[in-house]
């Protein structure tokens, strides 16, 4: 086994990777050879509800953004070690007058989609006004929300109006959520059914196959950021990440992402097989427990602080994730600019004897019945064990009597966001590596999950304040002050702060630029070469 050991810019500021053991990077094969195949337990799944899955505009999840990043293409993007968004489909981009309200890029030369269909600014202005129309449940068009209107003076140049000031607006530019698509093929207003898509990235997707395979190709009409070091990658899809890391050690499956197991994790670093590398990094990914503040049972803030004070990530992170996971106390992970430990500030370590004096002080007597539901695992998943381990930390305390219900991905996110559930789960990957994309996505107005909880402090003063300042570092005391609120009233609790892991065959390069701070896999980067 090698293994490597990255340090992620994205989340920690680095500019160069470092690396222990053996084993390339960058470089391969540039155009021919077989293609890469890179294998993935996450879902991407069509149904009644479901009828667009790789649609930008309707779909927000990290099974689909890690399509999306590798055949779409956005005004910016980022190089390797950076996190200050670059062009990509444009070849400038800057603030347009003193009062941050006007943003304006001009576009590469020859831009066209992977159909041969030239890509204009028309184009651009289309992709972002169809976000706003479709406006899709669960969706990403939040992002964009700050868009007033969008100009386009003429072919190459694209002017965007903001409602408000914001700093972070370019960072979301390089988001799928302003992904370009091609306003010949999609519809303005409605989603682009069906497993197809046409962007300029550097891929075109030929095939996609429910729960088997995705086939890419390199696109021959892309022009931007990237060097790609392939010319095909197949995406396996595997309902079962022990099925996938067989295909791995069999040479079925070159490279094994999301979602391996933390039993995996733990065998495949302690493993001695020479054809084998793990790669490790930091990883933004953070996990919560989101509270509907408007359910009964749930409205009195003390019962919500209470179970703040009950839940052990301590055990969470050992007993289920097997220390692959850390500990968070707050909304902001750690290596995000602004973090504090507001939860452990405000609740130190779990104390069943401080949970039932709150609950005393506002007098609440007899068990509180509550109901968390969870993602249905799929591939190396424990959403089930996690939500078991919390229900039996609750119910050991005498103060609540929990009951746990699973429920499929395609239905999930659009049964919270109706508020359906009391307790619910969920993994976060971040947009972008700025404490905002922690917090606004949850705490916004029209926040994509539709929590009721408002805080409008939050929303009028801390948000739109940050947003003004571009020295990110400047604006930590009033992001600090927001986690110190949420820390207060509760309607999420922080879980842990997972780590990224990506496994591959010895013969291929690139590997530890593959994964970016979303935990997308970045194909372009994967090669095929001689390591050691």
């Amino acid at each position: 086994m090698n293994r490597k050991l990255l340090v992620l810019p994205a989340l920690l500021g680095a500019l160069t990777p470092v690396i222990t053991g053996c084993g390339g990077s960058g470089g391969g094969s540039g155009g021919s050879g077989k293609p890469i195949v890179v294998g993935t337990t996450d879902s991407i799944v069509l149904t009644k509800d479901n009828p667009a899955p790789l649609d930008p505009a309707t779909s927000y999840d990290t099974a689909t953004w890690n399509v999306f990043y590798n055949t779409f293409q956005m005004l910016l993007g980022y190089t390797r070690g950076s996190t200050t968004p670059t062009p990509d489909a444009a070849k400038e981009c800057h603030y347009a007058d003193t009062s941050g309200l006007t943003y304006q890029c001009t576009l590469r030369d020859g831009l066209k989609f992977s159909n041969g269909h030239d890509l204009t600014s028309q184009d651009v202005k289309f992709s972002i006004d169809r976000m706003q129309k479709v406006n899709w449940a669960a969706g990403p068009a939040s992002l964009i929300a700050n868009v007033k209107s969008v100009n386009t003076p003429d072919d190459k140049t694209v002017v965007f109006h903001l409602k408000a000031t914001d700093a972070t607006f370019p960072a979301k530019l390089a988001t799928p959520a302003a992904a370009i698509v091609d306003s010949k093929v999609y519809d303005p207003a409605k989603p682009f059914d069906g497993f197809k898509l046409v962007g300029s990235g550097p891929y075109v997707l030929n095939s996609f196959v429910q729960g088997k395979q995705a086939e890419f190709s390199k696109n021959p009409h892309y022009q931007g950021l990237d060097k790609i070091n392939n010319s095909k990658v197949e995406l396996k899809l595997f309902n079962d990440s022990a099925k996938m890391e067989a295909a791995l050690k069999s040479g079925a499956i070159d490279v094994m992402t999301r979602t391996m197991a933390p039993d995996q994790i733990i065998d495949l670093q302690n493993s001695t097989d020479p054809n084998i590398k793990l790669t490790e990094a930091p990883g933004g990914e953070t996990r919560y427990l989101f509270l509907n503040t408007e359910s009964p049972g749930l409205k009195d803030k003390a019962v919500r602080q209470a179970i703040a004070e009950v839940i052990d990530r301590q055990a969470i992170t050992k007993d289920i994730y097997k220390r692959t996971a850390e500990p968070l106390y707050s909304v902001v992970p750690q290596g995000i600019t602004s973090h504090t430990n507001s939860f452990f500030n405000r609740y130190s370590s779990p104390s069943v004897s401080n949970a039932k004096k709150t609950l005393k002080q506002a007098h609440i007597t007899g068990k509180i019945p509550l109901t968390i539901n969870y993602r249905q695992d799929t591939g190396g998943t424990v959403n089930k064990p996690e939500a078991e381990a919390i229900k039996q930390q609750l119910d050991a305390s005498g103060l609540f009597d929990v009951k746990v219900q699973s429920e499929e991905w395609s239905a999930f996110l659009k049964a919270a966001g109706k508020r359906e559930y009391q307790i619910f789960a969920i993994s976060w990957l971040p947009d972008f590596p700025d404490p905002d994309n922690y917090i606004a996505p949850f705490f916004d107005k029209n926040n994509f999950l539709n929590l009721p909880y408002n805080n409008t402090t939050i929303q009028n003063q801390i948000l739109p304040e940050t947003r003004r300042q571009a020295e990110r570092s400047t604006a930590s005391p009033a992001f600090g002050q927001a986690q110190d609120m949420i820390a207060e009233d509760v309607p999420i609790v922080p879980l842990w702060q997972g780590k990224q892991y990506i496994a591959s065959r010895g013969d291929i390069t690139g590997v530890e630029w593959a994964l970016n701070s979303s935990t997308t896999v970045q194909f372009w980067e994967l090669g095929r070469g001689v390591s050691g």
